[in-house]
């Protein structure tokens, strides 16, 4: 998998992830194209930050005051691709939703984050991101200073509260900076990087790097380079994916309760879900809880299994690598008696080899309560068709 890394080593802001894309290899004249249809032809340059060389944006736009409705208008026109600007609004619609939380309103006014160069910013992103074809983001912890930073409305502290909203959330982590001077992140850097996060930095396989680049700020503070850096990474394995496992040891919950847990965390995205019965401590009996589910999902899931069960730890096992076989359905025809019918068997394949071969069950079931015959019967009718379809037959009958 290729997956972008995105580490805002002293800030984020939507020109610094616009840098850091475009340096890490996106598609520059895309975004030149998609932002230019906002703002005059926008500058890309280079420059240096405490001896780190960064791309510079430029786009000289003057301040506006906007809705959301306007800001969208202005998104929707821009000559970007489809995708881009699907991104853009749902960055737009997260920045709106913290100003409203921020604010307690329900006409929500953009100041900065609705000016052409803050829309010209996420456009930038959201193409450079999509050009790169990577299959995943992950965020590494985002630095919040101390202080105050004028707004539209007056002074307000650091990081800003519509900021804060906005990573509030998400899963990133972050980290504070007492000695920063000034605004780290803002309100677009942070709106961009919640749409943009798929998956926890933690739980990366080991990889490798195809691309690095990064972003330059607009100021240069001594001694701190002002940069965001974007890696574009290759996870070393080639078969199969890394997975999560959760795990709880409970002796206190009933078997009604315990199979309303395991079919909660399966409805939420778990990969499988199982209650081992084991002898616990001081000879009661018990159940092992194991969970398997995409990284990204894991302390979701966590927490519904504490919630459900009243367990009070779930240990977690990351970075567990799993064999992933071929998988494809294909029908395949079987008569019983007069009877004609289309079986759906699912195929499993490693190196084009087929392995397993398991017919669908609720298609036998129904065809054996139809029929009246026993669904052994019926199981063996299509086990020798799958026999004889692998062996180049034809259909088989009963």
């Amino acid at each position: 998998m290729r997956i972008l890394v995105i580490d805002p080593v002293s800030g984020a802001a939507g020109d610094m992830l616009v840098g850091g894309l475009l340096a890490a290899g996106g598609d520059r004249e895309a975004v030149r194209r998609s932002m230019a249809s906002v703002v005059a032809d926008p500058e890309f340059g280079y420059a240096d930050r405490a001896g780190i060389r960064g791309v510079r944006v430029l786009t000289r736009a003057g301040p506006s005051r906007r809705t959301l409705e306007e800001v969208l208008v202005r998104v929707s026109g821009a000559d970007a691709p489809g995708e881009a600007i699907a991104l853009a609004v749902r960055v737009f619609r997260r920045l709106a939703a913290a100003e409203a939380s921020v604010h307690g309103d329900d006409q929500v006014h953009f100041h900065e984050v609705g000016a052409d160069d803050a829309i010209a910013d996420v456009l930038g992103a959201a193409t450079a991101l999509l050009s790169l074809g990577v299959d995943g983001i992950a965020v590494m912890p985002v630095p919040l200073g101390p202080g105050t930073t004028d707004a539209a409305h007056g002074a307000y502290p650091l990081p800003a509260p519509a900021t804060v909203a906005l990573l509030a959330g998400t899963g990133m982590e972050v980290r504070f900076v007492p000695d920063a001077d000034g605004e780290l992140v803002t309100p677009t850097g942070a709106a961009l990087l919640a749409e943009f996060v798929t998956t926890s930095w933690r739980q990366l396989a080991p990889f490798t790097i195809l691309s690095a680049g990064y972003g330059a700020g607009s100021r240069d503070p001594p001694g701190r380079p002002n940069v965001l850096r974007a890696l574009v990474v290759e996870t070393a394995h080639t078969h199969g994916d890394y997975v999560e496992v959760l795990e709880t040891n409970v002796d206190d919950v009933t078997g009604e309760v315990m199979g309303n847990a395991l079919a909660r965390v399966m409805e939420e995205g778990a990969l499988d879900a199982q209650a081992i019965p084991a002898l616990m401590k001081k000879g009661r009996m018990g159940y092992l809880v194991r969970v398997v589910c995409p990284p990204a999902d894991g302390p979701a899931l966590a927490r519904i299994l504490a919630e459900e069960l009243g367990t009070l730890g779930v240990r977690s096992v990351p970075f567990v690598h799993r064999l992933v076989a071929e998988r494809s359905i294909e029908p395949i025809e079987v008569t019983i008696g007069s009877e004609t019918r289309l079986i759906d068997v699912k195929r499993g394949r490693i190196a084009g080899r087929t392995f397993t071969s398991k017919p669908e069950f609720e298609q036998l079931r129904a065809w054996a309560e139809e029929t009246g015959l026993p669904l052994r019967e019926v199981a063996r009718a299509v086990e020798r068709a799958i026999s004889l379809r692998s062996r180049g037959g034809g259909t088989d009958e009963h």
